[in-house]
């Protein structure tokens, strides 16, 4: 088999194809349908999902909801990847030179943090001087909207599933922002099946690779649950379609660990043999992303970049905000 590099996984498209915000309605982003069988591709919009979608499938959607994980205070920035207790996290921080081991940061009037640690991959263990949860904080987080969009906080409605309900992530499993309640209403009388399943997104899911060998890029693990009941419905599923990489992710960890409930760093790559994940929808995703990496091992890498060329041609919508893929 090929040996894939992370320069493999680039490919040209004018940034004027970045999503700034979301189609509206939701469910009126585009929608690419690229069928593996007969390599065919389909243009179409993302409320006509159930003709494409093979017949009494079960969807499997990640739940998480996103929390307010950036903090910003003034030109410093604490961004946080782990709550350890009510006032210490592990953060990435900016600019970094500030935030030498132990210093202590004045970040606002009254409002400070200790550096207690330095991790080999440069977060720091920071200690405030007041819970997490105060008010004096709370007016200085913000959503975490990823860097390449120019959005503010009148779209953090935006940035979360309509089914999102457990706080936790540090990103939006943004394949389900193409969703409505009504989508999903119109699709379950069509006896399409919708099953719930939770992964708080992390750094896991969207930390750059950083490595020409994709293979010695570590993963940070991601919490997922998912219960029992929940798991037993999705077993007894004839055929599954994961909405999102994050939803492929847990489902591919319980097929290999059999545990429902745990941390994973699965890093799925092309070769990869799919155990329970039968059609996907899906973003288009940044190039040289773990993400693009993972759809390349669904659909196939010269597929892939075959299709990637026709959406960008085509003018297709990009990233977090931007159009679907369904992957049957």
């Amino acid at each position: 088999m090929r040996s894939f590099t992370l320069s493999d996984f680039n490919y040209p498209f004018d940034e004027s194809l970045i999503a700034h915000t979301p189609a509206s309605p939701r469910d009126h982003a585009r929608l690419l349908v690229y069928n593996r069988k007969d390599k065919s591709i389909i243009d179409t919009v993302f409320y006509k999902l159930h003709r494409y979608l093979v017949p009494e499938t079960t969807l499997v959607v990640n739940n998480s909801k996103v929390e307010k994980a950036r903090m910003l205070f003034g030109k410093k920035e604490v961004f946080v990847v782990q709550v350890m207790n009510n006032r210490t996290i592990e953060a990435m921080v900016r600019p970094g030179k500030k935030f030498k081991l132990g210093a202590e940061i004045e970040l606002a009037t009254g409002i400070s943090a200790k550096v207690q640690a330095i991790q080999p991959d440069g977060l720091r263990v920071l200690t405030f001087n007041c819970d997490l949860d105060s008010l004096d904080l709370e007016k200085f987080k913000l959503t975490p909207f990823p860097p390449y969009i120019k959005a503010d906080e009148s779209l953090a409605e935006e940035y979360q599933t309509v089914y999102a309900n457990p706080l936790g992530s540090k990103a939006a499993p943004t394949a389900g922002l193409h969703f409505t309640e009504l989508l999903i209403k119109q699709l379950q009388e069509r006896r399409f099946l919708f099953e719930e399943v939770t992964l708080h997104v992390g750094l896991g899911t969207f930390a750059p690779v950083k490595v020409e060998n994709i293979h010695e890029h570590k993963m940070h693990s991601e919490h997922y649950f998912v219960p029992p009941i929940t798991h037993d419905q999705i077993a007894k599923s004839k055929h599954v379609t994961a909405v999102g990489t994050t939803s492929v992710r847990v489902l591919e960890s319980i097929a290999k660990s059999g545990k429902l409930t745990d941390d994973t760093d699965i890093f799925i790559t092309p070769g990869y043999k799919f155990q329970r994940v039968n059609s996907l929808i899906t973003n288009f995703h940044l190039p040289e992303s773990t993400l693009l990496m993972l759809v390349s091992a669904f659909m196939g890498f010269e597929e892939m970049m075959r299709v990637y060329e026709h959406a960008v041609k085509e003018k297709y919508r990009l990233f977090s905000f931007g159009d679907a893929m369904l992957i049957v």
